[in-house]
């Protein structure tokens, strides 16, 4: 019986913050592409577009008009996933198939520039310094209000990730509950911080440093490093040095570190294949429910679905929806990918 090989064979690998494996196939990985391919679309886009909702100065689809911003903007989400109204309500208790919960929020949208042309890359660090600092009021913002338990910061960028404006913009969901993801990563931190009184990403982080297998970049306060149990082919989670519960922890130079690694990260995605990368990101911190919370380390997902090429991307089906998430490409091939591409946008050079 000759022995296991993890660049070779396949493999489970675990995920500690949310108790699931992943299956890693890397044999797989040079298999022929006969399959669906997405149209790559790099269409110069002009700094103001007159039909853009989202533009300054415009009237949004619920005849609501813009103000003309110079910088971020931020405004309630005119079709809002939740709803901030209490309503009257009462479950059966005899109901165990039939369990309803209602669910109140807000939801806003963050313009993360006047310009309708750049992505993140393509911003100054000024602007995405801006950006950041926007994200620490509305997390304060509506993290104090008496209902509001968990603020949910995101990004989709790309149409292939659903985006309906390539106007630059995330959104912001908060809500009365954990989100069930969230539920179990609180659940899984805090028995990690009651055994071993650290953050259980501080250990982690501790040790992807001393391997050096899967990390991207690296400056003073933050890590960039494709997770051991990443599943997207280019899957990447920005973790702070200092095990901080939320991003209004952060210092005036974390800030402007934090901004730093976004542009860089964001520009590696894109020199990739030469093309504007699609992902889906988040930010993961503390619950806003007034409690204490020693387990929370901040950190932030990036989930691009890309895999070959600019119009291959990965699919979540079969196996992946009847058992487990698997990826071909190892995180420690994606790493290493990653870290060798220029962190100046190509655009630029």
């Amino acid at each position: 019986m000759r022995e296991f090989n993890h660049n070779n064979d396949p493999h489970r690998r675990y995920n500690p913050l949310i108790n699931e494996w992943v299956l890693v196939s890397p044999h797989r990985a040079t298999r022929p592409w006969q399959g669906q391919t997405e149209a790559v679309n790099e269409e110069k886009r002009p700094e103001f577009d007159a039909t853009c909702y989202l533009c300054p100065g415009n009237v949004r689809a619920n005849g609501e008009q813009n103000p003309n911003y110079e910088s971020t903007f931020v405004f309630d989400n005119d079709f809002a996933a939740l709803k901030q109204e209490k309503v009257q309500f009462e479950q059966n208790p005899d109901d165990i198939f039939f369990k309803t919960q209602p669910e109140r929020g807000i939801s806003r949208v963050v313009c993360f520039s006047p310009r309708h042309d750049l992505t993140l890359p393509e911003m100054d660090l000024e602007t995405i310094e801006n950006v950041v600092k926007t994200w620490q009021f509305q997390y304060e913002d509506l993290g104090k209000i008496d209902f509001i338990n968990h603020v949910q910061i995101f990004e989709n960028k790309g149409a292939i990730m659903g985006c309906s404006n390539p106007h630059p913009h995330g959104q912001i969901w908060a809500q009365s509950s954990l989100p069930t993801l969230v539920q179990k990563t609180q659940h899984n931190l805090s028995e990690y911080f009651q055994k071993h009184g650290k953050t259980l990403l501080e250990d982690y982080l501790k040790q992807e440093l001393q391997k050096n297998e899967r990390i991207v970049i690296e400056n003073e306060h933050f890590v960039v490093l494709v997770p051991f149990w990443a599943i997207w082919p280019f899957e990447t989670m920005i973790v702070s040095k200092r095990p901080v519960s939320r991003i209004t922890d952060f210092t005036t130079d974390e800030v402007s570190d934090f901004a730093k690694t976004l542009k860089k990260l964001t520009a590696k995605y894109d020199n990739v294949f030469n093309t504007s990368f699609p992902y889906s990101s988040g930010i993961h911190q503390s619950p806003t429910d007034g409690k204490s919370h020693p387990e929370w380390h901040f950190h932030m997902h990036f989930y691009p679905p890309l895999l070959r090429s600019a119009s291959v991307k990965k699919f979540m089906v079969g196996y992946e929806m009847m058992g487990e998430s698997q990826r071909d490409i190892t995180p420690e091939k994606s790493a290493e990918l990653l870290k060798s591409l220029s962190d100046v946008h190509y655009k630029s050079r």
